[in-house]
């Protein structure tokens, strides 16, 4: 009798268990809000939609927040809280501050899914859809956004200095940031495919542009006009001159040309281990569109916070 109560209590004892680590560990989900926020999505497309057709620049810019976002304590939105007496946050790291966009878009679609579902949809998925919305709305692909994220109640400047890539960074640095991420080498050329929109400041491009000899001389005097050897830092150039505002694979037609405008550009073409997927993309627009939608969603699976972790801001860019 005693060894089936003890049976009994262990069997309850794990189930209990196995209940709490689903509850913690919980997968996301395509699904996730079919329940509790069916109208989530097509409200979040709707404000997406309309801010790109207000400026075809913020799809590149949207795609950028999500990218920046995941890659500093993984998919949590922490990009979006501003920063607090006892906190500073990502948005002033160098690799953001003047330069990442897009923050006002996400909370308006916050603010709307706020309206119909309080306290439900998290801002870190929202980001999430957002790229994807932004990408669809340029001629790029969609892919299925997986969810259930939840949002971090802290950022870090320190954190995202160290973690993004830098404008000037080598091929190898390149790969090994992104291996340290999950995320392959060809995951890593597709995703730099994002620049076949969306502009660069000035200072970002100014050495490449004046210094560097792997450049086609015709490109780097069109972009030296805008840009001046000194002074003019914020003054932009699209990084795909040819189809700047529509998600294509002119982008690395440009590098097989020497005309990619930063140095993390071109660096995809020269001469390293990356020259065949550059050269592959070019040839195959579908190519590269389909493994951009799966490296996007490998990167929506970098360390996010589900079941019990984290919170569900009322306000992106706060705590709650």
């Amino acid at each position: 009798m005693a060894a089936t109560v003890t049976t009994k209590l262990v069997i309850l004892i794990t189930a209990m268990a196995l209940l709490l680590l689903g509850t913690t560990e919980a997968q996301l989900s395509p699904t996730f809000y079919d329940q509790t926020c069916p109208t989530a999505l097509t409200t979040i497309r709707t404000v997406i939609r309309q801010a790109v057709s207000q400026e075809r620049r913020m799809a590149a810019s949207l795609i950028r927040l999500h990218f920046h976002d995941c890659f500093v304590q993984g998919c949590d939105a922490s990009i979006l809280l501003d920063d607090t007496p006892s906190m500073i946050g990502e948005q002033n790291a160098a690799p953001n501050i003047n330069s990442a966009r897009g923050y006002g878009v996400i909370h308006k679609a916050k603010t709307e899914v706020e309206k119909r579902c309080p306290g439900t949809v998290s801002c870190a998925d929202i980001l999430a859809v957002a790229a994807r919305d932004a990408s669809f709305s340029v001629g790029g692909p969609s892919w299925t956004v997986k969810l259930g994220r939840r949002d971090s109640t802290s950022a870090s400047k320190t954190l995202a200095e160290s973690e993004l890539p830098h404008f000037q960074e080598s091929l190898d640095r390149l790969i090994s940031i992104f291996a340290n991420k999950g995320l392959s080498t060809r995951d890593m050329v597709a995703l730099s495919g994002s620049h076949t929109i969306g502009q660069s400041q000035c200072f970002l491009f100014r050495n490449r542009i004046y210094n560097q000899s792997n450049i086609d001389a015709g490109f780097a005097r069109t972009r030296q006009r805008n840009c001046p050897s000194s002074g003019g830092n914020g003054n932009l150039a699209p990084l795909d001159l040819v189809t700047p505002n529509s998600f294509d694979n002119n982008y690395f037609k440009n590098l097989i040309q020497m005309k990619g405008l930063l140095e993390t550009d071109q660096v995809l073409f020269s001469g390293g281990s990356t020259d065949n997927i550059v050269t592959e993309y070019s040839r195959n627009p579908s190519t590269f569109k389909s493994d951009f939608a799966a490296a996007m969603i490998k990167m929506g699976d970098i360390q996010p916070l589900t079941g019990l972790e984290g919170e569900i801001r009322n306000i992106c860019g706060a705590v709650n």
